[in-house]
């Protein structure tokens, strides 16, 4: 305990990218030792120019990936799945890139079995050190030690939200000393860690060891918030804000981006932005129309085709033109649910509209007369889209 004390009384966050960048290094290396060792059993072989390349290039390219947008930085908030999954994906690219350098320069006296050893000792290692980090740190701060003591100026919805977040967690390491408002927006929920309104601050600050002060303010008292950017450069407090994004959007999800310097709030993210989903949802239109045509249609169309013609003289489909993407028109179908008219075209069906067929009415309700679609799926026109009701049905891109 008085080694936890003393550790506790000094900042290692400084030194916490150096620390695990050089870690990680070593645990690199000795993966590739150990690896080494297995494959052929002495170290003559680890001075073969082609070796040493690779061993070189792997220490590179981890050392770019941590480095890539600060990826060797554990926010304190972060779960340890959050962590793992990080590191996951970091190995599997090393090893795609790796693997790309092994087959472009042709190294024949590079063992692929030494390059499967090599993974699963780097992998084992990464996940056991990034395990046993987050559970030491868990046994410090549950002791005590380790914690950041914090401040909220705002009693708000986005205050006590901001509040639960740092408290859901010990091994988050914060310590909610409490609220900063005036007296009037105070509610009972929140009176007992009430400190004090704006003016008593300053104060606290200085009596008290304050090490991050949110605010979540809005941002008509900007005066306010100016005045506690100033006192927090004083006394070497880090300030944080905390927008309320519920002023926009009703949702508590939403992404964030930035066009230059500028944030851009999206409600919510797009995930076939990512060109890999992209990629994916096409192939599954394809393969999946591919099946329903020569599964379903080749039973199912005739009797259809069969049971429109006799209800109603005229063509099967109903061709209609549709804006798809990058406004380019296609043709849709759609097997035909109504007695021919001139207005199909320009006046949609209403609920009781005497043009609808009685076969017609069920084909509608049931989305079968959608069921064509799966041909514009296949070209390319269309997507196939999961609904709320379980229905696959195709949906128009745009």
């Amino acid at each position: 305990m008085k080694i936890l004390q003393k550790l506790s009384q000094y900042s290692f966050s400084r030194y916490f990218q150096i620390i695990f960048i050089l870690w990680d290094i070593v645990l690199i290396n000795i993966s590739i030792l150990i690896s080494g060792l297995l494959k052929f059993e002495s170290l003559d072989k680890f001075f073969l120019k082609e070796v040493q390349t690779i061993s070189l290039l792997g220490n590179l390219i981890w050392l770019g990936l941590l480095l890539y947008k600060d990826s060797y930085r554990i926010i304190r908030v972060e779960t340890i799945e959050s962590i793992l999954s990080r590191t996951i994906k970091k190995v599997i690219i090393h090893s795609a890139i790796v693997a790309i350098f092994v087959v472009f320069l042709d190294y024949s006296d590079i063992s692929r079995l030494q390059l499967f050893y090599f993974y699963i000792f780097f992998f084992s290692f990464l996940i056991f050190s990034r395990i046993f980090s987050m559970k030491l740190l868990k046994y410090v701060r549950a002791r005590g030690y380790n914690f950041r003591n914090v401040i909220i100026v705002g009693a708000n919805d986005a205050g006590k939200r901001i509040r639960k977040i740092l408290a859901k967690n010990l091994t988050y390491g914060y310590r909610f000393l409490g609220f900063f408002d005036k007296p009037e927006n105070m509610s009972n929920s929140v009176l007992a860690n009430f400190l004090g309104g704006f003016d008593d601050i300053q104060d606290f600050i200085k009596k008290n060891h304050v090490d991050e002060m949110y605010i979540t303010l809005h941002i008509d008292d900007i005066d306010v918030i100016n005045k506690l950017i100033e006192i927090c450069e004083q006394q070497m407090v880090r300030i944080k804000f905390i927008p309320d994004f519920q002023l926009y959007t009703k949702s508590s999800r939403v992404e964030i981006s930035f066009y230059e310097n500028t944030p851009v709030l999206m409600s919510r993210r797009e995930p076939l932005e990512n060109t890999s989903n992209r990629v994916l949802k096409k192939i599954f239109d394809i393969c999946f129309s591919f099946l329903i045509i020569i599964l379903i249609f080749p039973w199912l169309f005739p009797v259809l085709m069969a049971i429109i013609k006799i209800e109603s003289p005229g063509p099967v489909f109903f061709k209609q033109e549709r804006s798809g993407r990058d406004n380019k028109t296609f043709l849709c179908l759609k097997f035909r649910s109504m007695h021919v008219n001139d207005v199909s075209n320009k006046k949609q069906a209403q609920k009781g509209d005497k043009r609808v067929t009685r076969f017609g009415a069920f084909m509608r309700k049931t989305s079968i007369d959608e069921l064509p679609q799966f041909f514009n799926v296949l070209f390319g026109h269309m997507s196939v889209v999961l609904t709320k009701t379980s229905h696959v049905i195709p949906y128009r891109r745009i």
